[in-house]
């Protein structure tokens, strides 16, 4: 069995590290080269960076800000915003990005997948989809839609579908982050989760909503995804990297677990 993953996202407008309530009311919390690096130091297993304003203001991502987190931290780092080419997925590698999550554009031109996972191999691109919840209908009939430029601009396009899609052009993991749950605290989209996960083969990674440990949990089992990504709860001090991992480990889920995290106090 392959050890479940807590990974922390950073997302980032104009170089501060920021927070939304279902995409609205973003507010600026800090810094985000200070916040990596505290969460590397605690254990964490992945760092996920969204420049959050890149592809709505139809720029690239700040690569200096990528560098300066690349920089103090030694785990995998996946950055996102504004990709639309193969060169802008160089870029971010060559600027210290392991892996590249692709969203916005890649709706609009599904190629980008094809092209990147080519260029990079599939275990390094990753497809960022951000979705909300719709009546299901002939057009969306999984009930739920593909959302783009950051969360303003409706697609029409059915979630489950894009999911198979991007997993059939190449994409190495799935991002699965419920608008509807975002900041929210109150758990996970663990329906829209589940359905994703038990159609793709690839690894899926829960997004949006949680607020507990228990939502990793639920996440973890119930949603079947590979990996659990956490915002607030750790941007406000509610819980850090160390304990989220301890409890998780405490319930029996397979951990990444330094020696000292495993035994606890």
């Amino acid at each position: 069995m392959l050890s479940k993953r807590l990974i922390a996202c950073l997302d980032v407008r104009d170089g501060k590290l920021a927070k939304s309530v279902k995409f609205v009311d973003t507010k600026d919390i800090g810094d985000p080269v200070a916040k990596a690096r505290e969460y590397y130091l605690d254990g964490l297993d992945e760092l996920v960076f969204y420049d959050i304003t890149a592809s709505s203001d139809k720029r690239s991502i700040m690569l200096d800000v990528v560098e300066a987190v690349a920089d103090q931290v030694f785990i995998p780092l996946s950055v996102g915003g504004g990709v639309r080419s193969v060169a802008d997925a160089t870029d971010l590698r060559l600027a210290g990005a392991e892996k590249i999550n692709v969203n916005s554009a890649a709706v609009s031109r599904p190629q980008l997948i094809d092209e990147c996972a080519e260029a990079i191999g599939n275990q390094n691109v990753v497809l960022s989809m951000d979705i909300r919840r719709v009546v299901a209908n002939s057009a969306q009939p999984s009930g739920y839609e593909i959302v783009i430029n950051g969360g303003r601009t409706a697609t029409g396009t059915d979630a489950l579908a894009w999911a198979l899609e991007g997993e059939r052009r190449g994409a190495g993991e799935l991002v699965i982050n419920s608008i509807d749950a975002d900041g929210t605290k109150d758990g996970y989209e663990i329906n829209l989760t589940a359905m994703i996960g038990a159609a793709v083969r690839v690894p899926v990674i829960a997004s949006g909503g949680a607020g507990l440990p228990i939502h990793l949990h639920q996440a973890l089992t119930e949603g079947g995804a590979d990996a659990a990504l956490v915002a607030s709860m750790v941007h406000f001090g509610d819980y850090n990297v160390s304990e989220l991992k301890r409890y998780l480990h405490n319930q029996g889920l397979k951990m990444r677990m330094a020696k000292s995290l495993a035994d606890g106090p």
